[in-house]
């Protein structure tokens, strides 16, 4: 694989992009791949899902007219899934991570079905896809499945807001696009592979990037808004256990810290230690880091192999395997659900920090309580989160359940981690917009007294968005904003702006 044909998640909307602008105007890989299918089916002898039924039927052999039905029976069979559907960002990269894995060449798909695959993300027609019915094995059958009804003019894809579903029969029709009629391999090429499984993954962990370093801005607001000591960070703490993770955070914190008036007005004030909360972010925050860049670094690679079977090579082997398997992906993607639930959790302690009313805040974040509940609810909300990640962080990938008459008797269970990957992070990010709004609420009370730069530079750019409170109101209409600020991308391009580096 050149590095042009490389998809890296810090650049992955933007690389899937080219690949399929790149692809729809030079499939040679997938033509090569496909002349070795065509060789085969004229040669006489069985190959898997080529000209053999599939799973516990492979040993059947399929009669030359009948391969293209063999193909379509294949998706018809396994469009199985239930339950809402994925989403269409989601699934939008599904079909591009698909795209990519089969221009690989690896495949021996048919050049008209993959020419197909491009026409659909080319006019943005993102197949409606069930989240549920995966055991993330065999690959994603069922949810690959619905991705490839749209192929033959059947199924639903989504409207343009990705609010509602359209059957495909319609959409082509308005567009002029026909159907197309499966040709041998090409409904095993299309539902083998992980891309239900990564392309949650990846979506999750690009996201993830910028939420580390989201985790430690909050930190270090909470901090001075509690008047935390800054020793703990001290770059001599990590140079003597030094996980890489740890030592960024602590560089982060002081990055942030930095020219802090308020930790100044208070370094001689007698207290001995913080909370672990805040004494503890760089080894917290660290291990998440690390787990998370682990877990990156699994699915980076996913979205750039080939997850098919029979794998097709160009001196003409054609090799059934087990790429298909989602084990790689099942163990990080719960890997990294827990280590996002970590992040959430300790955020939700600083939370609380902040309500108890410790060195001159006011109880709850508001000077007049009992007419007003003041920032007491939100903490709720937060608690009620950490405890919902508690149980979505049970991994999936412990359990096994054999499918295909005991044929596939070990599972990955990959899609339900990813599944509940994505509910993990939803939360955290709305832990962190509580976390943002409380912080915030609470530095106000620590004028005229300025804090670190960095800090100061969060604060103004919160206040642009969201006011300080004196009375109770509507906290769900600011929590949006909050969670707005979480999930932007400016925040840190505001850092770099001002030379101050958090990464």
């Amino acid at each position: 694989m050149t590095m042009t044909n490389h998809i890296s998640l810090r650049s992955l909307y933007k690389d899937l992009k080219s690949r399929i602008d790149e692809l729809g105007k030079n499939p040679e890989p997938v033509v090569r791949s496909r002349q070795v299918v065509q060789r085969a089916i004229e040669d006489g002898k069985a190959y898997y899902g080529i000209n053999t039924g599939f799973g516990i039927l492979a040993q059947k052999r399929i009669n030359s007219d009948e391969l293209g039905q063999l193909q379509r029976n294949l998706i018809l069979s396994h469009a199985v899934g239930v339950g809402d559907f994925v989403s269409k960002e989601i699934s939008r990269l599904m079909l591009k991570l698909k795209i990519h894995a089969l221009g690989l060449g690896f495949s021996g798909i048919s050049v008209e079905t993959f020419e197909q695959l491009i026409t659909l993300a080319q006019h943005d027609l993102v197949p409606a896809i069930p989240k549920r019915g995966s055991v993330g094995a065999s690959g994603d059958l069922a949810p690959l499945a619905h991705l490839s009804l749209p192929l033959l003019g059947l199924g639903e894809v989504w409207n343009e807001a990705g609010t509602a579903t359209i059957p495909t029969a319609e959409i082509f029709t308005q567009k002029k696009i026909s159907p197309i009629d499966l040709q041998a391999k090409d409904g095993l090429s299309l539902i083998n592979g992980t891309q239900l499984m990564s392309a949650h993954g990846a979506y999750v962990l690009e996201r993830a990037l910028r939420l580390v370093s989201m985790a430690d801005i909050l930190a270090a607001l909470s901090l001075e808004a509690l008047q935390g000591s800054v020793a703990p960070y001290d770059a001599r703490v990590h140079e003597i256990r030094p996980h890489a993770g740890q030592q960024q955070v602590a560089q982060n914190l002081r990055n942030l810290l930095a020219g802090s008036e308020i930790l100044e007005s208070h370094r001689h004030c007698g207290k001995v230690q913080d909370p672990y909360s805040l004494r503890c972010i760089p080894q917290v925050h660290g291990a998440s880091r690390e787990s998370l860049a682990y877990c990156q670094g699994v699915v980076e690679t996913e979205i750039n192999s080939v997850t098919d079977n029979p794998l097709v090579f160009p001196n003409g082997d054609i090799i059934s395997g087990g790429n298909f398997h989602g084990q790689p992906l099942a163990l990080v993607l719960d890997q990294a659900a827990i280590a996002l639930a970590e992040l959430a959790s300790i955020s939700e302690r600083r939370i609380y920090l902040l309500l108890e009313g410790h060195d001159g805040l006011p109880t709850l974040l508001m000077k007049e309580t009992g007419i007003n509940s003041g920032f007491m609810i939100p903490q709720y909300t937060a608690a009620s989160l950490v405890s919902e990640n508690k149980v979505l962080c049970h991994p999936a990938s412990v359990d096994s359940i054999p499918t295909c008459l005991g044929q596939e008797d070990h599972v990955s269970m990959g899609s339900i981690g990813a599944v509940k990957l994505l509910q993990v992070l939803e939360n955290v990010e709305h832990i962190f917009a509580i976390e943002l709004l409380t912080a915030a609420q609470a530095l106000d009370f620590r004028h005229p007294l300025r804090p670190g730069h960095g800090v100061e530079l969060m604060h103004r750019h919160i206040r642009r968005q969201i006011p300080h409170r004196e009375a109770d109101y509507i906290f769900q209409d600011e929590l949006h904003e909050a969670l707005s600020i979480v999930r932007s991308c400016t925040v840190l391009d505001l850092f770099a702006e001002h030379n101050i580096e958090v990464v």
